[in-house]
């Protein structure tokens, strides 16, 4: 078995990198081979519409065909079974970093001759989203746009689940910032609670979420 862990966001040391290398240790601790990318070290950009993967004849057209710093790591997801990606939510979605990612991954897959999936394999894609709301706003107003932005995971033919990760901790010190919208005694208390948790059940994730 194989997983790949994608990074969509841009620190590599906060609430997304942290449950994601949390993952990492679950998951190498089973001893599943496991790759973390970091997505904002790479240069690429989403789908260019190049359609080579739609040409007739092709004998691999699950397959993105433009040569650049992503190219080997949609290689990678094709060729795993669990794919782990984390992003923070940005207005309402994911980075764009999330979106280019998810645009090269998923349109090869997609058939242009009825819409099914060409993916001969099987990849289940478990997604990690950080926020600065609560669950009840989430739930209230951000749920359902999350769930349409992850349908097209659909193609990789595995199970799409989100897990989300709420009223995180923006930054370490707030008295540097002009954040008066938040509370930072909340804020650390959250950290200290419910990240914790957050964290050992990313762990459990990366060691036991569908390993069969």
């Amino acid at each position: 078995m194989k997983t790949v862990i994608v990074n969509a966001g841009p620190r590599k040391n906060w609430n997304t990198a942290k449950l994601l290398n949390a993952v990492k240790e679950g998951s190498e601790s089973a001893g599943i081979e496991t790759e973390f990318v970091q997505l904002y070290d790479l240069v690429f950009t989403g789908c260019r519409s190049c359609m080579i993967c739609k040409r007739k004849g092709m004998t691999t057209p699950c397959k993105c065909y433009w040569k650049d710093m992503l190219m080997p790591v949609i290689e990678s997801v094709y060729d795993s079974e669990r794919l782990f990606i984390g992003s923070p939510i940005y207005f309402s979605e994911p980075t764009g970093m999330f979106r280019n990612f998810l645009e090269r991954v998923c349109f090869p897959p997609l058939s242009y001759n009825d819409y099914s999936s060409n993916y001969e394999g099987k990849t289940n894609v478990g997604i990690f989203l950080t926020m600065n709301v609560n669950e009840e706003m989430y739930t209230k107003n951000y749920k359902s746009i999350m769930d349409q932005q992850a349908a097209p995971f659909r193609f990789l033919k595995g199970k799409t689940e989100i897990f989300p990760s709420y009223d995180t901790l923006q930054v370490s010190d707030y008295s540097k910032y002009e954040m008066g919208s938040f509370s930072e005694e909340h804020k650390r208390e959250m950290n200290e609670t419910q990240f914790q948790k957050d964290l050992e059940r990313a762990f459990r994730i990366g060691r036991e979420w569908e390993i069969n």
